[in-house]
């Protein structure tokens, strides 16, 4: 097989924010931002946004003969990290999966709940909207996430202030995936 150079792909993406269960935009619709209130835009982003599917194999094992006769999934582990370019409370609270952000004249404020580790955290749901081979649309929807990692930022005299997270992908129902990723295809026109 050639190289078919309509399948490379480059360009920024836009990643988004809503609640667990929230309405996802139809497959139909990928060429067009998720909106209404279910779906925040976190803003800008710095050095792309990373998808990464660490799978892990059990070997199986037989007596008789010396190859592996075969593996099983034993697990599955979805992020998407990024570096959130928008260092605001707003973005905070969402990288730290809790926190009160309280206002008051001349001053904005992030409290962490001060409770037990036992507590369940804030999971959230993401969109990623990037592109596809062809230059349209992928769309990558993950539908119970956690930010997992590090929370890190820091003020340097030559360096932009970022967020950097990292959001986990979670185990939603039987009959509900954790993630899916959809790719928007030409429509070919009938005369």
């Amino acid at each position: 097989m050639g190289v078919d150079v309509a399948n490379l792909t480059q360009g920024p993406g836009t990643l988004y924010r809503g609640a667990v269960g929230a309405t996802e935009p139809l497959d139909t619709a990928l060429a067009t931002a998720p909106s209404g209130p279910a779906w925040t835009d976190v803003g800008g982003t710095m050095d792309g946004v990373t998808l990464t599917i660490n799978q892990e194999y059990s070997e199986l094992q037989v007596d008789q003969v010396v190859d592996v006769p075969g593996r099983r999934i034993s697990k599955r582990d979805m992020t998407i990290a990024t570096n959130m370019a928008e260092p605001t409370l707003e973005n905070l609270a969402f990288c730290l999966n809790q926190g009160t952000i309280s206002a008051g004249t001349g001053y904005k404020a992030i409290v962490p709940p001060n409770d037990t580790s036992a507590t369940q955290p804030t999971y959230s749901a993401l969109i990623f909207d990037g592109f596809s081979p062809s230059s349209l649309k992928r769309r990558i929807v993950v539908r119970r996430a956690l930010s997992t990692n590090n929370v890190e930022f820091a003020y340097k005299k030559d360096a932009q202030t970022v967020f950097t997270a990292t959001f986990s992908a979670h185990f939603v129902s039987s009959s509900i995936p954790a993630f899916r990723i959809s790719d928007e295809v030409a429509v070919e026109e009938t005369p």
